[in-house]
């Protein structure tokens, strides 16, 4: 009867996680993509878009795109854009179901452990709940998080079936699943230590074994743990993510550090002016702060000793947040943040099973001890839902976001920046380049910041200002991409096409997988009548962003229009309009144009009438007449059965 009570608490618990987690988070799937980090990882990702092929699954374990390596993560991205596409919901839902996932198995596998169901509830519910939590949950490019730690989870759980029957399979899943969770996200790497914690408590596996036993059965994950670290840290530092130690001396990156470790505690506590963005004071860190923290984390840790012998779950609670914090507490910086509320999301584990077993012990005598603790979590847990939810409808787009960060922290020049780009992407250019300059006002030397004023400034067709503030970015960092694109474009609308033709070279040479670089260079190419190099970079752009309809639609016309019988290729030309003008819904004039042209290249003159009468009715516009007249010759050229031939000036 008590198995059954047993077992029937624990689903009754399971779904009521479940639901409160949804409760908090099910607003996730009307929020949008943000502009921190979703580009390069998804939405502007031409690798994720791709679908799930050979090749994607190949770049995914060889590449170091944005400073990472976590072929794992970039599958789950490539899966949820084969799914949903660019509906960024169906992406903050996958994260949501990782995070219902990862509670359940936190309350299962610490239910396994120490038989205290209640108890294991109540850490679970904290780890929900939380909102230093809501940034790994509602931000899509975060999947690393809740991915890894699904693997952590699967880990424990694998470990513990291990310890109460060892066998070699057994063993070996350990492993495998330490291994998925290292390909997810190298914050795994201190969970060796975490096993041994739980070795000490709650598996009390100290003193039934030998020492050495322990550490022995450690050594294959420590040496994972060693490639996983090498890997990224020459991952990171290639992608130019690691600061050098002339840009943060070791004290200030230590002082930080200890600061750090005492303000996550103290958001824990007090979760208000959370950001997705704490921007790193530098040279301006308090070394009394610092110092201050420091001794108030040895106090702590030598109450810790003094008493774990006899409550051994503060020893193990402890150094699991201490030891889990230290990949990410900036001895070693990577990025520019002073901390981030994403680095608490397993971490705060240790902290919580502390306060949940300590309570308890504390009221241990307590008359109403029961009703005291069923009523007081249940309130700090409500509570804590609230400002989830509220935390996390900051994350349903980026201006949201930005306003939020900008308002509960000083001198954010990231939030002022992302709120430029922001602002820009709806057209609204003077508050744009208002944030721009804020954003440099604070940091002079962001590139990102002058290269976003010089596409406002293109964008309004003032181009020569725009060309000064690309350069100004390039003189900072000659290798930023868009900045070099960027000029080029400039520079063709300035009519210096051959050093428009330099710089979209220059930018190939550092990203020669840029599908708009290729199609901008190949643009300018036909003007110089270098057609023949013009299409193998349009159709490099295609192989690139398959539905990218602009470069297809180019590519198409000189297959179809070329004079040149090394260009001519009207069959390809008839496939590739047809899908230009698929993705249009066959409503762009401008594509029907070239499908008829490609019709009428392959000998179909009486498809390419039929298409041409088309896209004469649809051209309704004023903008539309000069397109009108050049269809009404064209459609006369069809009726005599004659193609359309270009006849350009070509030196190739």
């Amino acid at each position: 009867m008590s198995n059954k009570l047993t077992k029937y608490s624990s689903f009754w618990i399971c779904l009521a996680l479940t639901l409160a987690t949804v409760a908090v988070y099910c607003q996730v799937g009307s929020y949008e993509f943000v502009n921190y980090d979703d580009p390069p990882y998804v939405y502007e990702n031409s690798n994720i878009q791709a679908g799930i092929t050979l090749k994607a699954v190949e770049w995914a374990f060889t590449s170091g795109y944005a400073a990472n390596w976590h072929p794992l993560t970039w599958i789950s991205h490539i899966l949820d854009w084969q799914l949903y596409g660019s509906n960024a919901g169906g992406h903050h839902i996958t994260n949501l179901i990782f995070h219902i996932a990862n509670t359940l198995l936190l309350f299962l596998v610490l239910k396994r452990m120490t038989r205290a169901t209640w108890l294991s509830a109540f850490v679970a519910a904290l780890f929900a709940l939380h909102p230093l939590h809501v940034e790994s949950v509602a931000w899509v490019s975060e999947r690393k998080d809740v991915l890894s730690t699904f693997f952590w989870l699967l880990t424990m759980w694998a470990y513990v079936r291990y310890v109460n029957r060892p066998k070699t399979g057994r063993y070996l899943l350990v492993i495998v699943f330490f291994a998925l969770g290292l390909m997810s996200k190298p914050m795994l790497v201190t969970l060796p230590f975490i096993l041994l914690l739980l070795d000490y408590w709650p598996l009390e596996r100290f003193g039934k074994l030998r020492f050495y036993r322990l550490i022995l059965e450690k050594i294959p994950f420590v040496f994972l743990t060693a490639i996983s670290s090498i890997v990224t840290f020459l991952v990171q530092r290639s992608g130019r993510a690691v600061s050098q130690i002339t840009d943060l001396s070791l004290t200030t990156r230590i002082s930080n550090a200890f600061i750090s470790y005492v303000k996550y505690i103290e958001k824990m506590f007090w979760p208000a002016g959370l950001a997705y963005f704490y921007p790193h004071p530098g040279r301006n860190i308090s070394i009394l702060y610092a110092v201050v923290s420091a001794f108030f984390l040895l106090a702590v840790t030598f109450f810790i000793l003094r008493f774990s012998s006899k409550h051994r779950y503060l020893l193990t609670g402890w150094f699991w947040y201490l030891g889990t914090l230290v990949p990410v507490i900036g001895l070693i910086q990577v990025g520019d943040q002073a901390m981030a509320d994403r680095y608490s999301y397993i971490t705060l584990t240790g902290l919580f099973i502390i306060i949940a077993w300590g309570v308890s012990e504390m009221l241990v005598n307590w008359q109403y001890r029961k009703f005291i603790l069923a009523t007081s979590s249940l309130i700090i847990l409500l509570i804590l839902a609230i400002c989830s939810n509220i935390q996390s409808g900051y994350w349903k787009d980026s201006l949201s976001l930005c306003t939020h960060a900008l308002k509960v922290t000083k001198d954010n020049y990231k939030a002022h920046f992302n709120m430029a780009v922001a602002l820009r992407d709806t057209d609204e250019f003077d508050e744009a380049a208002a944030e721009f300059q804020k954003c440099l006002q604070i940091k002079p030397d962001t590139p990102l910041a002058l290269n976003g004023l010089g596409i406002i400034f293109g964008r309004q067709g003032k181009f020569a200002q725009a060309g000064e503030y690309f350069t100004k970015a390039l003189n900072i960092d000659p290798n930023l991409k868009d900045a070099r694109i960027n000029l080029g474009y400039v520079l063709t609308n300035q009519g210096k096409l051959d050093s428009a033709v330099a710089n979209f070279d220059e930018s190939l040479r550092i990203n020669p997988d840029s599908a708009l670089t290729h199609y901008h260079l190949g643009q300018v190419l036909v003007q110089v009548g270098k057609i023949n190099e013009a299409v193998a970079h349009f159709e490099k752009a295609v192989l690139l962003k398959p539905d990218w309809v602009e470069p297809m639609n180019e590519l198409a016309w000189f297959l179809a229009s070329s004079d040149k019988a090394s260009v001519r290729n009207p069959e390809k030309a008839v496939k590739l309009a047809q899908r230009v003008c698929g993705l249009t819904d066959y409503k762009r004039p401008e594509f029907l144009d070239t499908l008829a042209v490609a019709y009428a290249a392959a000998g179909n003159f009486s498809k390419a009438i039929e298409i041409t009468e088309k896209a004469l009715e649809l051209c309704q516009s004023s903008e539309q007449e000069t397109l009108k007249k050049e269809l009404g010759s064209r459609l006369a050229l069809y009726k005599a059965g004659k193609p359309y031939i270009e006849n350009e000036q070509q030196i190739d």
